[in-house]
C-alpha cells in the first residue's frame, strides 16, 4: 500500500461519517417511544463524536498531502425506532472494522503520527457499538 491509496481509503471514512452524522441527526430526530428516551441522549453525543472523527480525517487526509472529501453517501432512511438503531449499529460496526484496517495500514506505512490520530476514533466507535447493542437489549 501508498500513501495515495490510504489517502483514498481516509476519504472513504470521511465520507462514512459524514453519513452517519445524518443518520443520527435523523434518528435522534425521529426515534420514539419510552423505552428509547436515554438512548437519544446517547446518539446525541455519539453524534458530536462523530463530527470530530470526520475533523480528525479530514486532518489526517490533508496532513497526507490529500483533499479531504466532501461526498455524502446516503444515510439509512429507517421509520420505525428499532430499525434506525439495526441502521446504525450496522453503520457503526463497518466503521470499526474499517477504522482497525486504517489503524494498522498507517502503521505498516510507517505513519505512527496517522496511527496515533485514528486510535480514539476506534475506541469510540467501539463504544458506539457497545451501546448500540445495549440499546437494541441484544
Amino acid at each position: 500500500m501508498e500513501t495515495k491509496e490510504l489517502i483514498e481509503l481516509l476519504n472513504d471514512d470521511l465520507e462514512t461519517e459524514f453519513q452517519s452524522i445524518v443518520q443520527y441527526v435523523r434518528h435522534v430526530a425521529t426515534l420514539s417511544g419510552a423505552e428509547f428516551t436515554s438512548t437519544v441522549d446517547e446518539l446525541k453525543v455519539h453524534l458530536g463524536q462523530e463530527l470530530q472523527h470526520a475533523t480528525t480525517l479530514a486532518e489526517q487526509v490533508s496532513f497526507l498531502g490529500g483533499v479531504p472529501s466532501t461526498r455524502v453517501p446516503d444515510a439509512a432512511t429507517a421509520t420505525e425506532s428499532r430499525a434506525a438503531l439495526e441502521a446504525d449499529l450496522d453503520l457503526e460496526t463497518r466503521q470499526l472494522e474499517r477504522y482497525r484496517e486504517r489503524t494498522q495500514q498507517a502503521t505498516d506505512l510507517g505513519l505512527a503520527d496517522v496511527a496515533e490520530a485514528l486510535r480514539p476514533l476506534l475506541t469510540q466507535t467501539q463504544e458506539h457499538v457497545r451501546d448500540l447493542t445495549a440499546a437494541l437489549g441484544r
